[in-house]
């Protein structure tokens, strides 16, 4: 078993395929999918230090198109709903996603309830692009905070 570690450790610390696996674990952590992106970004950035910015921005980009793949899903959801019940759903937490647009997907970056605020943005039919870009906004700066944090939190180098 700690043979089997050791190589998926060497095979993940390759910039070639450990940026890929940041951006595809990235993307399906901003789905509805409970998984946590950080310590692959944090991995990978700590056996590479000179990885911190593409790192960053890939986990970024995958989680932000996540997080719009995962508005769709909303965006159907309703669809769907509507033509089976034949009504619009209504709620305190809907009229206050409602109350404050896309700018409440800046939210999205928070645990657990960060990728169904994105859903019900799609629900709810906000405008796809701003949503976006709120996202992106608010991912980037997640990863941005908790990648340098942990790096703060535990510095020193990994012997090669």
């Amino acid at each position: 078993m700690d043979a089997w570690i050791d190589w998926m450790m060497r095979v993940l610390a390759l910039p070639e395929v450990g940026l890929s696996t940041v951006f595809f674990i990235a993307f399906i952590a901003a789905t509805l999918i409970p998984l946590g992106s950080e310590p692959v970004v944090f991995g990978l950035v700590k056996l590479n230090p000179d990885m911190f910015w593409p790192a960053i921005g890939l986990a970024t980009l995958g989680a932000t198109l996540g997080g719009a793949l995962t508005w769709w899903m909303g965006y159907g959801a309703e669809r769907a709903y509507e033509r089976v019940t034949h009504k619009h759903p209504n709620g305190r937490a809907l009229a206050w996603l409602r109350r404050h647009g896309a700018k409440a997907c800046l939210l999205s970056w928070l645990p657990v309830v960060g990728d169904p605020l994105c859903a019900v943005a799609g629900w709810l039919e906000l405008p796809f692009w701003p949503c976006v870009a709120y996202m992106a906004i608010g991912k980037f700066g997640r990863y941005l905070i908790m990648t340098a944090a942990l790096l703060w939190v535990f510095p020193g180098q990994y012997a090669r």
